[in-house]
């Protein structure tokens, strides 16, 4: 199942929704996760995304954009690629 979760995102033409691929795959989300962070370690996926962003009246920012943090905060979307190396 590891090398699956690897190959899907070798095969991907552009993004791909978690959600979408563990319904694909026929594994839970959580497990999914779990895969994903496997490949990260092994250099074979890379992470980015996922940053905490403010939003207020309908724009958004990086909360270090504001010395005391922010007051209402979301979770950026998880991006993983495929390890150029």
């Amino acid at each position: 199942m590891l090398r699956q979760v690897l190959d899907a995102f070798e095969r991907s033409q552009g993004p791909v929704s978690l959600d979408e691929l563990s319904r694909q795959l026929g594994i839970e989300r959580s497990a999914l996760d779990g895969m994903i962070d496997f490949w990260v370690r092994k250099g074979r996926l890379v992470e980015s995304g996922g940053q905490m962003v403010c939003a207020s009246a309908g724009s958004s920012c990086t909360c270090s954009s504001y010395p005391g943090g922010c007051v209402f905060n979301s979770a950026a979307p998880r991006r993983i690629s495929v390890s150029k190396e």
